[in-house]
């Protein structure tokens, strides 16, 4: 429009008097780049920016400590779960150690009951035995006896007999006889019942040799019933505590896997809720800068009919200073041709000049009149697309943050799956690993355990073997020998002759 006035002025040769050109395009176009928004307005309009904006940094840092001891509440929570759940197991392992000690004192206390109580029946039954043998043999002496008496009795009367008939032999001769008779049968007796009595000394020294012996076996048998029977208890106890300990490792995992699985998803549940409140404040954002740009639309269509109205008064006054100056320049060309004139032509050069000054006002107007609707529509037109314009950038810059927001959203996501896999990988990792020393601290014991009954066993037996070798090659120093072989329960009722 400017330009286009001052070819208007330059046609009509004029120059302006009211202020030079390039000052009054330098003011419109200082009024035409911020004609709508006066600096008090934008400068609310910034610290109000500024304020919302702290105030939803203030809110990501509230929401993200809230969530930090949320977390930290979860982890200790878990922590104290998780140590209440070891004394537990601590507990239940202690109280079986505790059991199994108990069990194995009751057991030896039992052995050592039975053990004393075996013993006071194997010296009662060899007392009873000793007493059985010796009764017998009494009553076998007795009949020994009396059936010397009567061998004794009937020799006398036969050697008596025999003497009554023999008449020839003289009275002395046969008590000499007699008594010589006599005194052959009672030595012989007398040398047969030693030798009965040296023959059940003999049966009885064997056979109390044989049930001691028999006894000590007995003992034996039972010290490897003691042995076997505490063996086992021990070797049950053992299977006992590697069972529990196998159902605690279990319990343990299935706890850290719980544990685990609800940290991981309330740390997702956080982040969800993070990157959906960081969503709805982008959005919000994004809609607020939308109003604010649509607001500023609309002040400036309200406010653009006022601007073009200063621009056209002020192009008004610069024609009406052109229009003065155009005047005073007719005025200064009349009286110069008044001047050069013949006075009979005077009308004549008066109306052509006032004719010219007619139609050079005239097209000047036209020219306005035109300049001003070209304005007109330049400016609205140069509105429409500066308003099209800020839309467009608006809609990209909210579109690129929108897109930055969800890279990076998509990124913690990311990590944190990362983060949430590589825990799972470390806690499977750790349980296999102290499975696997369990298991070998199992297999360890189970080892030691049979050694241990392996060289018991081992060792009892071996002493056993000395205690009856030991024991034989004594009997064999008195005379015995075979002892292993004789029933000393069923002894025989034999002649001992």
């Amino acid at each position: 429009m400017l330009v286009h006035l001052a070819k208007v002025a330059i046609m009509f040769g004029l120059r302006s008097s009211g202020g030079s050109y390039e000052k009054m395009r330098s003011e419109y176009h200082l009024d035409v780049e911020n004609p709508f928004c006066p600096q008090v307005t934008k400068q609310i309009h910034e610290h109000e920016q500024e304020s919302e904006l702290r105030e939803q940094m203030s809110g990501y840092k509230r929401m993200r400590r809230q969530h930090q001891k949320q977390l930290i509440a979860l982890e200790n929570k878990l922590k104290a779960e998780m140590d209440e759940h070891r004394l537990k197991l601590q507990k239940e392992v202690e109280t079986q150690a505790n059991n199994a000690y108990i069990d194995l004192e009751k057991l030896a206390k039992r052995h050592a009951v039975q053990t004393e109580k075996e013993m006071k029946t194997a010296l009662a039954d060899e007392k009873k035995f000793q007493q059985q043998i010796v009764a017998q043999q009494k009553k076998e002496l007795t009949t020994f006896l009396d059936n010397q008496k009567k061998q004794y009795k009937l020799c006398k009367e036969k050697i008596k007999e025999e003497m009554n008939e023999d008449h020839s032999t003289p009275k002395k001769e046969k008590q000499e006889r007699l008594s010589k008779h006599k005194e052959n049968m009672q030595h012989t007796q007398a040398e047969e019942e030693a030798q009965l009595l040296a023959q059940q000394r003999i049966f009885y020294d064997r056979n109390c040799r044989a049930f001691k012996r028999k006894v000590m076996i007995k003992r034996h048998d039972l010290e490897q019933e003691q042995i076997r029977e505490e063996l086992n208890k021990k070797r049950t106890q053992k299977e006992m505590e590697h069972a529990m300990l196998i159902r605690h490792d279990e319990s343990t995992q299935e706890l850290e896997q719980r544990q685990l699985k609800n940290l991981q998803k309330l740390r997702m549940d956080l982040i969800r809720l993070q990157h959906q409140t960081e969503l709805e404040n982008q959005i919000e954002y994004n809609n607020r800068r939308e109003r604010e740009l649509h607001r500023k639309h609309v002040l400036e269509l309200r406010q653009q009919p006022k601007n073009l109205k200063v621009l056209e008064l002020q192009i008004k006054k610069q024609f009406q200073d052109t229009c003065k100056v155009q005047t005073k320049q007719y005025k200064a060309l009349r009286h110069h041709q008044m001047e050069v004139t013949p006075k009979a032509e005077h009308k004549t050069v008066l109306k052509a000049l006032k004719d010219e000054q007619t139609r050079k006002l005239a097209i000047l107007a036209e020219q306005y009149e035109q300049s001003i609707n070209e304005m007109m529509a330049s400016q609205a037109l140069r509105l429409d697309e500066a308003q099209e314009a800020e839309c467009q950038a608006l809609r990209q810059q909210l579109q690129q943050e929108m897109e930055l927001l969800n890279a990076y959203q998509s990124k913690i996501k990311m990590q944190t799956e990362a983060q949430h896999e590589r825990e799972q990988q470390k806690l499977e990792q750790k349980v296999s690993l102290r499975r696997a020393h369990l298991e070998q601290k199992i297999e360890e014991e189970l080892v030691s355990l049979q050694k241990e009954r392996t060289d018991r066993i081992k060792h009892l037996l071996e002493r056993q073997e000395r205690e009856i070798d030991t024991f034989d090659l004594e009997s064999m120093r008195l005379g015995f020998s075979n002892l292993g072989t004789l029933s000393t329960l069923d002894f025989p009722k034999d002649d001992y002759r």
